[in-house]
């Protein structure tokens, strides 16, 4: 559960979607974008457990499937002019990514 709406997190698991895993992990290293950070975490956990559970070669792993969902949505309320008020929404999300081992991949992944 990460605190950032899911089209925002969308755009950054767009970025590291079919990339070697060496390569997702610096695109997420140089992006600009505040949740990528969380993202590139995530990404690591990832790869350790590849690593450690599954018994997979770090340096064949790609990610295969990077993909976000909703989930709850807090709700608060400001304050507004005349007495009114005014909804703010702050929402989360689900991320999940799946690493896969492949073997001969192509140098341009």
């Amino acid at each position: 559960m990460l605190r950032v709406s899911p089209q925002k997190l969308n755009l950054v698991a767009q970025l590291i979607r079919g990339k070697k895993v060496d390569k997702a992990l610096a695109d997420l290293e140089f992006s600009r974008k505040r949740i990528a950070f969380d993202v590139k975490k995530t990404l690591e956990s990832a790869i350790a457990n590849a690593e450690n559970n599954h018994s997979l070669d770090v340096d064949d792993l790609i990610v295969a499937e990077a993909y976000v969902g909703k989930a709850m949505i807090m709700k608060r309320f400001s304050p507004r002019a005349r007495g009114r008020s005014g909804r703010i929404e702050k929402p989360f999300a689900h991320l999940t990514i799946v690493v896969r081992e492949i073997t001969g991949v192509p140098a341009g992944a």
